[in-house]
């Protein structure tokens, strides 16, 4: 969300009707999140001025760790080099420490594309905004769900309970530090994270959405202590629940 956002807002800056802007203190102290976007929370050192040049020399675009040569336009400007500049520091401020942590693993293939491609500035912010349109279309639509068995046969389903709320086994991304709190597509997602992790014996998909609409899935260790709750299904593994009067 972070990172799709703040592309967006590099897209505005690239094509603003006073031409190509550059945040010129790129850091991540300068952006706060007001309902669920990233805003800059100061433009004093935006500049619309682009590098002046007689020859592609003139416009070596340096950072600590990397230099990219850039083209001198017929213009003499130093062509995309604000563009440039912005998309860089997206990648070594923000791509590199949240883009490799947060998705399924179907989809991390893709979000590696986009750190390659914008850590190598293979991608302009046009390709970049295109590449996480992508991303996030495949991950509302579940289309990144690979052909597998079904497993939610595996499960029983109880509808109208749900498990006692409290402290359980911690997983990662957890939306909650007190227990397995995931984000899926489906209840059958939530059947193959389940079956995939050992302590995983229920899990409840929850009336709680994310910024993307997909809900909310609880994972737990047991499925003994059960109260009644009309908008509740928990889905108990058969294998648990066997010899178990429910």
């Amino acid at each position: 969300q972070i990172c799709l956002s703040l592309v967006k807002l590099l897209f505005y800056l690239a094509h603003s009707p006073l031409g190509s802007i550059v945040l010129l203190d790129f850091q991540p102290r300068q952006f706060v999140m007001v309902d669920g976007n990233l805003k800059v929370t100061d433009m004093d050192d935006a500049s619309t001025e682009e590098l002046s040049c007689k020859e592609d020399d003139d416009c070596t675009l340096d950072f600590p760790t990397k230099s990219f040569p850039l083209k001198c336009s017929v213009v003499g400007r130093c062509e995309g080099i604000n563009e440039k500049k912005n998309l860089f520091n997206a990648y070594r401020y923000f791509f590199t420490y949240l883009l490799p942590h947060s998705a399924p693993p179907a989809l991390q293939p893709l979000l590696s594309d986009i750190l390659n491609a914008t850590g190598d500035l293979r991608y302009g912010i046009n390709e970049t905004l295109r590449a996480f349109e992508k991303v996030l279309h495949l991950y509302k639509s579940g289309l990144y769900l690979q052909k597998r068995p079904l497993l939610l046969k595996d499960y029983i389903s109880l509808k109208g309970f749900r498990t006692v709320e409290g402290e359980d086994y911690k997983c990662w991304p957890s939306y909650s530090h007190l227990g397995c709190l995931l984000s899926i597509h489906s209840a059958e997602e939530a059947a193959a994270i389940c079956n995939s992790q050992s302590q995983c014996q229920s899990f409840i998909v929850t009336q709680q959405r994310t910024w993307t609409g997909r809900p909310l899935a609880s994972f737990q260790s047991s499925w003994t202590d059960l109260i009644p709750d009309t908008n509740a299904v928990v889905y108990i593994k058969r294998s648990a629940s066997s010899g178990e009067r429910l």
